[in-house]
C-alpha cells in the first residue's frame, strides 16, 4: 500500500513539476532569395533545403530569360528546374515566386514587353500552378495565399511589378535629385505625373480587398525593392506617388504585420521606412543566389548590410503571445551574415 502511495505521489509531483517547466514556442522558418542564373551552380538552395524550411519564396529573376522567344524561355527554365540543388529544395519545402524583368522576359521591361501573356504561362506552368488557381483567370501573376500556422494566419502576398507597369523614365540629368551628388551613372529619374502606375488599378483594386482580409502577418513580395530611397536604378521610390498609396492604404484599411521582401539588386540588406502615423516598414532584401555587384547604391534607410556575397535569407517566427520575427541573411558558406529581429507589435497598429 505504502509503494502505492508513494507511486501516486511521484506520478503527481512530476507533472507539477513539467507543467512548471517553460514551454517553447512553436516556430515558422522561410526562405527567400532572388536573381539566379540557370547555368551556374546554385549552392545556396541546398543550403536552404537542409534548412528544411515550411516555405521558401522566390522574389523575381527567378532565371535570367531576358527574350522575345518563348523557346528559349522554356528551356532556360528547364535548365534551372533541372539542378539538383533546386530539386532539393523543391523537395525539402513548399515553394511559391513571383517575378521581376529578367524572368518577366526583358531587362527592365514593364506593361509594353510584346509576350508578357506566353511568359506568365510559363511562368504558371514551371512552378506547377494549378489549372483552378485564381492566378489563371486574371491578367499578370499577383497573387495571395493564406498559410495557417499555429492556430495563426500568414497572409503571402506575391504582388507582379512588372505587368501593369509604366515605362521607366530615362534619366535627366536636368531633373531635380534627392542627393547633390552620386558617385555613379543614374539609369532612371523618379515619375512625376501623379497618373504614372506601377501595379496598374485593377491589381489595387485587389490588394485593398486582401489587406482588409483579418491575417497576424502580412508578407509582402515584390521584384522591386520598396523601402529604400531613390538610387537611380528600379524601386519603388522611382514611382513615388504609387509608394505613397501603399502606404496610404496600409493605414486606412488598418492592416497589421506588413513586412516586405524584395529582391533585384544583387546585393542583400534590410531598410526601415518610416512614416508619419505609421508602423516602421521594413524590407528585407536577399540577393542574389548567384548575381552579385560591384557596389551598393545609397541608401539612408539602410539598418543592416550590405551583404555583398551571393545570399538567401532565413525568416524565423517564434509564435510567442507577441511574436519575435528574426531575419536572416546566409552566405554560400552557411555563415550569418546579418541577423534582426523585432515583435509583431512593433509593426502593427494595436
Amino acid at each position: 500500500m505504502k509503494n502505492s502511495i508513494r507511486a501516486v505521489s511521484a506520478v503527481i509531483i512530476f507533472c507539477f513539476l513539467a507543467c512548471q517547466l517553460p514551454t517553447t514556442p512553436p516556430v515558422t522558418t522561410i526562405g527567400i532569395g532572388s536573381c539566379a542564373n540557370q547555368d551556374i551552380a546554385q549552392p545556396l538552395l541546398g543550403i536552404a533545403a537542409s534548412y528544411k524550411p515550411d516555405y521558401f519564396i522566390f522574389l523575381g529573376d527567378n532565371i535570367y530569360g531576358d527574350t522575345d522567344n518563348m523557346d528559349t524561355l522554356r528551356a532556360k527554365y528547364k535548365r534551372w528546374g533541372a539542378q539538383l540543388s533546386f530539386l532539393e529544395l523543391k523537395k525539402a519545402t513548399r515553394l511559391f515566386a513571383t517575378w521581376d524583368d529578367h524572368d518577366f522576359g526583358r531587362n527592365d521591361a514593364g506593361r509594353h514587353y510584346p509576350s508578357k501573356k506566353e511568359s506568365k504561362e510559363i511562368f504558371l506552368s514551371f512552378f506547377e500552378e494549378s489549372d483552378t488557381s485564381s492566378r489563371r483567370k486574371h491578367d499578370g501573376i499577383y497573387h495571395v495565399e493564406y498559410l495557417k500556422e499555429k492556430g495563426r494566419t500568414i497572409q503571402l502576398i506575391l504582388l507582379d511589378n512588372r505587368t501593369f507597369r509604366d515605362d521607366v523614365r530615362l534619366f535627366d540629368s536636368t531633373a531635380p535629385t534627392p542627393r547633390p551628388y552620386y558617385f555613379y551613372k543614374l539609369d532612371y529619374s523618379i515619375h512625376q505625373n501623379a497618373d504614372s502606375t506601377l501595379l496598374g488599378e485593377e491589381q489595387w483594386k485587389w490588394l485593398e480587398e486582401i489587406l482588409k482580409v483579418p491575417a497576424d502577418i502580412r508578407l509582402v513580395c515584390s521584384g522591386t525593392q520598396f523601402s529604400i530611397e531613390y538610387n537611380g536604378y528600379e524601386a519603388w521610390a522611382n514611382y513615388p506617388n504609387e509608394q505613397q498609396r501603399f502606404i496610404d492604404l496600409i493605414k486606412r484599411t488598418r492592416a497589421n504585420g506588413v513586412l516586405f521582401l524584395t529582391g533585384d539588386v544583387h546585393y542583400g540588406e534590410l531598410s526601415k521606412l518610416n512614416v508619419p502615423d505609421l508602423y516602421p516598414l521594413y524590407d528585407l532584401t536577399s540577393s542574389g543566389i548567384t548575381s552579385t555587384w560591384s557596389f551598393a547604391t545609397p541608401n539612408s534607410n539602410r539598418i543592416e548590410g550590405p551583404i555583398m556575397d551571393n545570399n538567401i535569407g532565413l525568416i524565423t517566427i517564434r509564435w510567442e503571445k507577441d511574436p519575435v520575427i528574426e531575419m536572416q541573411l546566409m552566405d554560400a558558406a552557411n555563415n550569418s551574415r546579418m541577423q534582426y529581429q523585432f515583435r509583431l507589435s512593433e509593426i502593427s497598429f494595436n
